[in-house]
């Protein structure tokens, strides 16, 4: 047996592991072999010391991390639960706008033209709602339907004004459009309550490409390696990918 061999079994028996050798083999070969006599008495003083060595006192940090620990940023229940709410008393005012309707289909005059605008807008209230609703059951969908509904709600508000103001509505009219100027309030509460809850950390921050810590190594203190980039169109691998 080789003494390199021994001593690995040596070590294994020392760690309660099995041994790559039978034990009477490696005996045999300690009993014969002085280096490997003295190897042994070393890894046995050596395994009693760090054994009985006791673990060097820490102070109890636990309070001063849960101190200095931010708060994880809640779920926004209450502005969900208030957008959904709008949602479907949007959904129910375009229904009951669709169901109210008189079909004006046999002609083409200013009935039929009046019958036609309301479908239109019967058609948009509920997708409003329908947007609402989805924003409220998953929030990063909220960034993409302010743009527009913020332009809608500005050039209503505009128009709603001039109207009320010549006398062509009234105010109760004017006030049905509150639904889609609270879905618009709650959209942006709820917006920004989805970009608070997935904000990098700073050990994320850190690792940005813009950061110091990217630009160079973290102990050679080299700038890494760029990778390649391919220029001109790319075709993707598959339509997951795309």
């Amino acid at each position: 047996m080789k003494c390199e061999t021994c001593r690995e079994a040596l070590s294994a028996r020392l760690d309660g592991e099995t041994e790559p050798a039978p034990p009477e083999v490696v005996d045999r070969h300690v009993a014969g072999c002085a280096a490997c006599r003295s190897w042994l008495s070393r890894a046995e003083r050596l395994h009693r010391t760090l054994l009985l060595r006791p673990a060097p006192p820490v102070p109890d940090l636990t309070a001063v991390i849960l101190e200095r620990t931010p708060a994880p940023p809640s779920e926004g229940w209450p502005a969900r639960i208030a957008l959904a709410l709008v949602a479907i008393a949007q959904l129910g005012l375009a229904f009951a706008q669709l169901l109210g309707v008189e079909d004006h289909t046999a002609g083409h005059g200013t009935e039929s033209l009046i019958g036609h605008l309301s479908h239109e807008s019967s058609a948009w209230n509920l997708a409003v709602g329908v947007g609402l609703g989805w924003a409220a059951f998953r929030t990063k969908a909220a960034s993409g339907q302010l743009p527009a509904l913020t332009g809608f709600v500005a050039l209503l508000l505009a128009l709603s004004a001039g109207d009320l103001v010549t006398g062509q509505v009234t105010a109760g009219r004017v006030l049905t459009h509150g639904l889609v100027v609270a879905g618009l309030l709650l959209l942006y509460v709820v917006n920004r309550q989805h970009r608070l809850r997935n904000r990098p950390s700073p050990a994320t921050t850190a690792d940005h490409p813009g950061s110091h810590s990217a630009e160079t190594g973290h102990e050679t203190g080299e700038a890494p390696e760029r990778p390649r980039q391919h220029r001109g169109f790319r075709r993707p691998a598959s339509r997951h990918v795309a």
